[in-house]
């Protein structure tokens, strides 16, 4: 049963994608409006992408000075054993402070190279940020020049209707006969009443008589 009614949510959402597909495709600033969300969200994944460069940075400095100091303090611990002539606490020492030393060489490289590719993440994100602000000023442009192309549109449409001198003749003298009907119309009307009123008080006045 569940399996039903995910294909039929993913049948559902899948139209409801295609129609807005069909849609964005007649309307490029909606293209333009996906196309920086798309960015949007590559810049926050850099910067996460960053933020965890630097936090492994960080841990492998951390890591590096702990084997060196400890590859350091072995070495004292090395010469202290060795004046003292205790060879077994002097070659367990000189074992451990070779080993730390080769630890923090490692870690080194590790440091440094993750300092590098940090610093490389850094300044991608830098340019993808520029890159974002220069697509908000030009969707900004674009929509302005929209705004202007339908405000030029609005206006041909009426300037183009005041030119078209025969159409809007034809229009005026359409309404010219139609209120000229009326009128005569009202006129007319008028007349026959007040000739009907004229002589129903002729009549009135010969009855009398």
């Amino acid at each position: 049963m569940s399996n039903i009614f995910t294909r039929i949510k993913d049948t559902i959402s899948a139209d409801f994608n295609e129609m807005l597909d069909q849609k964005e495709q007649k309307n490029p600033i909606a293209q333009l409006n996906q196309y920086v969300r798309q960015c949007e969200q590559e810049v926050k994944k850099i910067r996460g992408l960053v933020e965890k460069q630097y936090t492994l940075k960080q841990e492998f400095t951390k890591e590096y000075h702990q084997a060196a100091a400890m590859a350091d303090k072995r070495k004292r611990q090395a010469d202290i054993a060795k004046n003292a002539d205790e060879l077994e606490l002097y070659e367990q020492a000189k074992e451990e402070q070779t080993y730390f030393e080769e630890r923090a060489a490692k870690l080194d490289t590790i440091r440094q190279n993750a300092v590098k590719e940090l610093e490389s993440l850094e300044g991608k994100y830098v340019q993808m940020k520029h890159k974002l602000k220069d697509l908000y000023v030009k969707r900004m442009e674009l929509k302005g020049r929209e705004n202007v192309a339908r405000a030029h549109k609005g206006m041909n449409q009426v300037l183009h209707a005041e030119l078209d001198s025969e159409r809007s003749a034809s229009r005026f003298a359409d309404m010219e006969n139609y209120i000229e009907r009326l009128e005569n119309q009202v006129n007319s009307d008028y007349r026959v009443y007040t000739l009907d009123a004229r002589m129903a008080e002729l009549e009135k006045r010969s009855e009398k008589i």
